[in-house]
């Protein structure tokens, strides 16, 4: 029932940000105190049970719920960054894109080794840039616990690129 009541307040717009790409905008949900709460409730239930040390958001709409679950979690959060974004002595990671390269940073001191690490991104597609994530985090000490998503888009299988971690993902297209 929270789910289909979740998945009302995501609305498809096509043909953006280019043509041929239905764009799921989370906006309608966010904007809701209830919906919210929901969800961020289904993010966690699977990691209530273990020690989450950190949240990481991946930059930039994996902030908006990376701070409730790191609240509910009673976690840090930490934000993993485009270049240039972060001051600081930084660890980075490069990753493909299907066309091109790109980069996610993070503060070294953010992740203390041995953190038991939860990643949130608001959307799974292809998992190129979650992966990204777990190898950054694993490269300064933390411990990937698991990943959790607002969306995932089965078609395109990320999941496939994460399977050694737990995932949970709220709502799947």
């Amino acid at each position: 029932m929270n789910n289909e009541f979740i998945a009302t307040l995501v609305h498809d717009i096509p043909d953006f940000p280019k043509k041929g790409i239905v764009f799921k905008d989370i906006s309608p949900l966010l904007a809701s105190a209830k919906a919210r709460s929901i969800t961020t409730e289904l993010l966690v239930r699977d990691f209530r049970a273990q020690t989450i040390d950190v949240v990481v958001g991946i930059e930039s709409r994996g902030f908006l719920f990376g701070m409730l679950l790191a609240d509910a979690l009673q976690a840090k959060f930490v934000m993993l960054r485009k270049p240039g974004k972060l001051p600081g002595k930084l660890a980075t990671q490069e990753y493909d894109l299907e066309y091109g390269t790109d980069t996610l940073e993070v503060q070294e001191s953010a992740i203390s080794p041995g953190d038991n690490v939860l990643i949130h991104d608001d959307v799974l597609a292809t998992g190129g840039t979650a992966f990204a994530a777990a190898q950054l985090v694993e490269k300064i000490g933390g411990t990937v616990a698991g990943f959790n998503f607002v969306i995932e888009l089965d078609f395109l299988k990320g999941r496939d690129l994460l399977n050694k971690y737990p995932i949970t993902s709220v709502l799947h297209y």
